[in-house]
């Protein structure tokens, strides 16, 4: 995701005007803002960080990404789903049950067709990159709050932006940042 429509979508979730974001961060002139927003301009790296800390967020979310490591990818990854949230859908897979290790050489991942599914059949993918499966875990655990009703959809975007200090370990342990209302 571009810098520009980040720091849009934040600075109006924090219900932040162009002008208070120039004074918080020490801006005389508001329309730097404007033309970081429209992508005319790309700040450097410290005005990013004093960004951050105005808007209250990671400062790795407004950071473009690349998808070098497991931080990157899933902030990559979010930004995805915030501009396009029907596109991700991420579920836990479960063992066959009754099934010993490698009893069955087939591989292949079956799902039952329903309205729940797209039109088209998903296409699945895994990963074998353990810490980066940790942070999808929680991941699933939040969108399934969500779907539910357990948390709004601003704790969702609240969460998403200050990743990983709101991480909990799936309930594990109380997160760095307090994200929940």
């Amino acid at each position: 995701m571009n810098f520009n429509l980040k720091l849009k979508k934040i600075r109006t979730f924090r219900k932040m005007t162009q002008k208070e974001l120039s004074e918080k961060i020490g801006l005389t002139d508001q329309h730097r803002i404007v033309q970081y927003e429209k992508g005319v301009r790309v700040p450097k790296k410290d005005l990013v960080d004093k960004m951050a800390n105005a808007l209250d967020v990671n400062p790795y979310t407004l950071y473009d990404t690349a998808g070098r490591d497991a931080s990157e990818m899933m902030e990559l990854l979010f930004w995805l789903d915030e501009f396009n949230p029907s596109a991700l859908h991420l579920f836990l897979p479960r063992k066959f049950p009754g099934e010993k290790c490698n009893e069955v050489a087939d591989t292949s991942v079956y799902y039952h067709d329903n309205d729940n599914w797209p039109a088209h059949a998903p296409v699945c993918m895994w990963f074998d990159y353990g810490v980066l499966n940790d942070f999808l875990k929680e991941w699933v655990v939040r969108m399934d709050e969500l779907k539910s009703g357990e948390i709004t959809r601003d704790e969702y975007f609240e969460w998403k932006i200050n990743w990983p200090q709101t991480c909990d370990g799936c309930g594990k342990f109380e997160p760095k940042k307090k994200w929940r209302i």
